[in-house]
């Protein structure tokens, strides 16, 4: 089946139309080429509805888009579904969307947003009770599993570490036009939300520091050692990862502890949403038999997924990673309902994990489990949706 010719369903799709003709505006958050328009407009034109799209981008929407209900409803005349694009761009986003759903709530409204510090930031006060939020990302293993025929799943997961799942990424055969589009992705669009409203001027120093952490995926993180490496303070460190968490490159997982002092909990590991950015970062899109960070690789891949899964779920998960002073660690940790599932990724389906380390996690927690996910068992953890 050609990607081409196919539009991808998203499994957070159903989840948005859940929220529908509710009276509640509805903000979707993801990265820049994540497919937010494709979708939204998808949702409509599915079912043969009209809707006005507005692209906030653009100066001449922004002028006329003010919080003013008469100004509005000659704006969006009969139209009842309304789509702000962009709408961390709007002058006063919050409050143009609080005026529209409380003058006329039978609306659908849904707003888009590539950064969460900057449309969050505009719209939580003044929609507080008004509207529901979701998150899209890079495409997950269970949808790019869609169009891939089971002999070709394995090919698939070499592909996705590689170059990543960004949709488009999926409409080139050849690897050279995957590679000049996530080079041209990383350029023109990773930093765009951060230097467009003026949060960063030090664009060179924030690419040196996605270096840094795409050097150091599945490793414990120290600010203080990436502020020496980069030359720049630790505080700024800080604000640049909480940037880019909050415009869905990165995003943190923090040590888990409860019971044993031996346990580090002050540390941080940081991980990609998107392979194919990371490894356009640091320019390798070798095969996986020249790599040597094949176990990263897929480390970070699992706990992506996870993530992904967890954004849109009604009673979420914590995730965290576990270590002990004297090296004994597991990769994931899931709170998930008052129990705990360890799970320890491994990219090479003969390793396992320690007696020693079972041991002490499980005597810790006895309402715990331990897995270990390698390539063969990945169908477990995402053929299905967890609960």
């Amino acid at each position: 089946m050609n990607p081409n010719n196919l539009y991808i369903e998203r499994k957070i799709e159903p989840v948005i139309r859940r929220g529908m003709n509710k009276g509640k505006v509805i903000i979707l958050y993801g990265a820049r080429r994540t497919g937010k328009t494709t979708l939204i407009k998808h949702l409509f034109e599915q079912d043969g509805q009209e809707y006005l799209y507005l692209s906030c981008e653009q100066q001449r929407i922004r002028e006329q888009v003010i919080p003013d209900e008469l100004a509005l409803k000659t704006i969006i005349g009969n139209y009842k579904n309304i789509v702000f694009d962009e709408a961390a761009y709007l002058e006063n986003p919050g409050l143009v969307l609080k005026v529209l759903i409380d003058s006329f709530p039978a609306l659908n409204i849904i707003a888009s947003g590539s950064s969460s510090f900057e449309l969050a930031g505009k719209v939580q006060e003044p929609l507080t009770g008004r509207h529901f939020q979701y998150f899209l990302f890079p495409l997950s293993w269970q949808e790019i599993a869609v169009f891939s025929s089971p002999l070709n799943l394995s090919f698939s997961i070499e592909q996705v570490f590689r170059f990543g799942s960004y949709p488009e990424v999926f409409k080139y055969t050849e690897e050279n036009e995957k590679i000049n589009y996530l080079q041209l992705l990383t350029e023109d669009y990773l930093y765009k939300d951060i230097l467009a409203f003026n949060k960063v001027k030090q664009s060179r120093k924030l690419r040196e520091l996605l270096v840094a952490l795409s050097l150091q995926i599945g490793q414990e993180v120290s600010y203080s050692e990436l502020a020496n490496t980069i030359s720049i303070d630790r505080k700024t460190i800080e604000y640049f990862i909480d940037l880019l968490e909050k415009t869905f490159v990165i995003f943190r997982l923090y040590g888990f502890s409860r019971n044993l002092r031996s346990e580090i909990n002050r540390k941080v590991k940081i991980y990609f949403y998107d392979l194919g950015v990371r490894n356009a970062l640091i320019n390798n899109f070798n095969t996986l038999n020249l790599r040597s960070d094949q176990g990263a690789l897929f480390e970070n891949f699992v706990i992506a997924e996870m993530v992904k899964q967890n954004s849109n779920k009604l009673y979420k998960s914590n995730f965290y990673f576990w270590r002990t002073y004297d090296q004994k660690e597991i990769d994931i940790i899931e709170e998930k309902s008052g129990n705990l599932f360890g799970y320890e990724c491994k990219y090479s389906d003969s390793k396992g994990i320690s007696e020693a380390t079972k041991s002490v996690f499980q005597k810790a927690y006895p309402r715990s489990s331990i897995e270990i996910i390698n390539p063969k068992t990945l169908h477990k953890l995402f053929g299905e949706e967890k609960d």
